[in-house]
């Protein structure tokens, strides 16, 4: 599954994703503030034109009959499944009390979940939970929560390996996820550090979890959903993506991009993405810095395809995860900036 995240899992990222192996993709997280509802930005986060099922759409917010009436709304625009968030570390979301700040407020977090299931009930669709191990090292509540969740009607629960106290920090812990599964009857997801096809398959073993969710590994390498389904099948590594295909879903995904945000926003959002591509390959560093005063959307894709055709020209496929191959200038700043 493709995890959410703001920002980043927007329409074209997830229906690149889903072509290229993930089952499910979750949205960005949409506000239950009705303020912001019609607001550009709101509006391209509930953007689902042409994209295959199922829709999953994250809400986010910290009163109930807000976040119940936040899901109708979603579900009027074409949400097929709504997702409530719970695992949020960002700042600006926990200071609002919403997020994973809610984990610290588990009445007023059964009281929004109970909302939400009540709200989406008569239309028959199902509600998910997305959530941290909970808040700090000496307050894990996940299986408290979980349970709670599960007695109200949500029907499956995603868990990321991190109490918000982490963010991102440090590596993520599945005890905490597979006490959540032996503790559930309802689907549990693991997440969180998961970023190689070994990893997937230990996660699983050690959790007994019935999917894993994906979100920063997939990050500029959208096809590791393929890869990790191949070797949970097989027990085989796919061969690594040819350079070639690699420009080509590159450069579609660019274009899908500006159809969505427009030249001016599309051009600029564009280039996190296009420098998650080029992480760690030759010349990689040098392209993004030059690439990211470019103000065109014509100029960055000829900036994207020129600099895949000199790649191609070295090598036929982009190196497997975790592989970092760099030039002799990348070493030398690199070697700088870390010292």
């Amino acid at each position: 599954m493709v995890a959410p995240m703001a920002g980043v899992t927007d329409r074209p990222f997830r229906q690149l994703c889903k072509r290229l192996g993930a089952g499910y993709a979750v949205s960005e997280m949409v506000t239950s503030r009705k303020d912001l509802w019609n607001t550009l930005k709101t509006s391209r986060r509930a953007n689902h034109e042409g994209e295959p099922g199922p829709i999953a759409v994250q809400i986010a917010g910290t009163e109930a009959a807000m976040m119940a009436e936040a899901a109708l709304y979603n579900v009027d625009r074409g949400a097929q499944i709504i997702d409530i968030n719970m695992g949020c570390p960002a700042k600006k979301v926990c200071n609002k009390w919403a997020g994973s700040a809610l984990m610290q407020d588990e009445a007023l977090a059964l009281e929004i979940i109970e909302a939400v299931v009540q709200a989406c009930a008569p239309r028959n669709v199902p509600v998910t939970l997305k959530m941290r191990t909970g808040w700090c090292q000496s307050h894990k509540n996940a299986v408290v929560i979980a349970r709670a969740a599960e007695a109200a009607g949500v029907q499956m629960v995603a868990v990321h390996g991190r109490t918000r106290e982490q963010g991102y920090k440090g590596a993520a812990e599945y005890d905490t996820i597979a006490a959540v599964k032996a503790a559930l009857r309802i689907p549990v997801v693991a997440n969180g550090d998961i970023t190689t096809p070994e990893q997937a398959r230990e996660v699983l073993r050690r959790t007994g979890a019935d999917a894993l969710m994906i979100g920063r590994a997939a990050q500029g390498r959208p096809w590791i959903f393929r890869e990790i389904a191949h070797f949970l099948a097989t027990g085989e590594h796919l061969a690594p993506p040819l350079v070639s295909e690699v420009k080509r879903l590159l450069v579609e995904h660019l274009q899908d991009h500006y159809r969505l945000y427009d030249e001016f926003i599309g051009v600029r959002s564009a280039r996190k993405h296009i420098g998650w591509y080029v992480r760690g390959l030759p010349g990689g560093e040098a392209f993004r810095l030059q690439m990211n005063a470019l103000e065109d959307s014509v100029a960055q894709v000829a900036a994207v395809e020129n600099f895949m055709d000199e790649l191609n020209a070295r090598m036929d496929r982009i190196p497997a995860a975790g592989a970092q191959l760099m030039d002799d200038t990348e070493q030398t700043t690199t070697s700088k900036e870390t010292a």
